[in-house]
């Protein structure tokens, strides 16, 4: 079975918080745009990694006539100012982070001859998970999107079988957008998904995404595909592969059609598949594989609300509970 294509770039950009960069001199513009190419083409970072990290470094080397002004207290100066602009916890660790990665390439690259980043600390990231679905607001939401794709209309049988998936598997909205038909393995219920750094891994889906993703197939995605169409799993209305934009709308739309139910977009529906698979006793080792993270600690930070879980669970079965 062939690979899942590289997945859209994920249209959750930068944090915008803090000032307003006021430029820099062309040195250390083209000092960026070098190291945006050294990532790109000897990392093999993504699009959207490279623009976030032009972003940042656009935000913390503002202001610099040229790399022989950068040193440590400009850097801890524009963090400062950042922070007192109101700049998230994870803006200032994220924009650190950035700047630490540029400056020691920047030493090795031969443009700078000390690097002023190492020192550079910045507040520890917390990071802030979506509000959480309940898993019975979940079912609500799935039931309705059952209900409306039961005339067959081709948007709306795309839209169920992209909710199934996004709920079933926790892949993210760009791996999602970047499937294939040939991702797909209907006798093992699986998807073959590339997620960051090129990391390939398998993720399963159950009985109700397996019957949203034959109707689509079947019925609602011949009626949107053109004779230029891409092998893509889930397309536009004009035939070309699904945007994030517009799967993020998809999700927002069917929550909002539930009374009660949080207003998400497809991270919360990924956030609220891992929280509902630790809830009911999955192995956390599993949910890393299944959500696609390098680390566990980025895991463990879905088990913070599964807390009234584990007690339950401690109450019944620990002799001293």
């Amino acid at each position: 079975m062939a690979a899942a294509r590289t997945p859209a770039p994920d249209p959750d950009g930068p944090d915008p918080d803090g000032p307003a960069a006021p430029g820099f001199g062309p040195e250390v513009e083209s000092a960026i745009e070098r190291f945006a190419r050294y990532l790109e083409l000897e990392r093999g970072r993504s699009p959207h990694t490279v623009r976030a990290y032009r972003s940042d470094l656009a935000a913390m080397l503002a202001g610099l006539g040229g790399l022989a002004d950068l040193d440590l207290a400009h850097l801890r100066r524009r963090l400062g100012e950042a922070h007192r602009a109101g700049a998230a916890r994870s803006t200032l660790a994220r924009r650190a982070a950035a700047v630490r990665t540029f400056t020691a390439w920047a030493v090795r690259a031969g443009l700078l001859a000390t690097d002023p980043g190492a020192r550079l600390s910045s507040p520890p990231a917390k990071p802030a998970l979506p509000e959480v679905v309940r898993a019975d607001q979940a079912a609500a939401v799935l039931d309705a999107a059952v209900s409306g794709a039961a005339e067959e209309d081709p948007e709306a049988l795309r839209d169920l079988a992209l909710l199934e998936v996004l709920y079933a598997t926790g892949i993210r909205v760009g791996e999602a957008c970047g499937l294939d038909l040939d991702s797909v393995d209907d006798s093992q219920r699986t998807l073959r998904v590339l997620g960051k750094g090129n990391r390939e891994r398998t993720v399963v889906f159950g009985v109700p995404a397996a019957r949203a993703l034959d109707r689509w197939r079947a019925v609602g995605r011949p009626a949107l595909a053109g004779p230029h169409s891409p092998p893509a799993l889930f397309l536009g209305v004009r035939g070309g592969r699904i945007d994030p934009r517009v799967a993020r709308t998809v999700v927002h739309r069917a929550m909002t059609a539930v009374p009660g139910a949080p207003d998400i977009g497809p991270h919360g529906f990924r956030h609220a598949a891992a929280t509902h698979l630790l809830h009911g006793g999955a192995d956390l080792r599993y949910v890393q594989e299944l959500l696609g993270h390098a680390t566990l600690s980025t895991t463990q930070l879905y088990t913070h609300v599964t807390v009234d879980r584990l007690k339950v669970v401690h109450d019944q079965a620990h002799p001293r509970a």
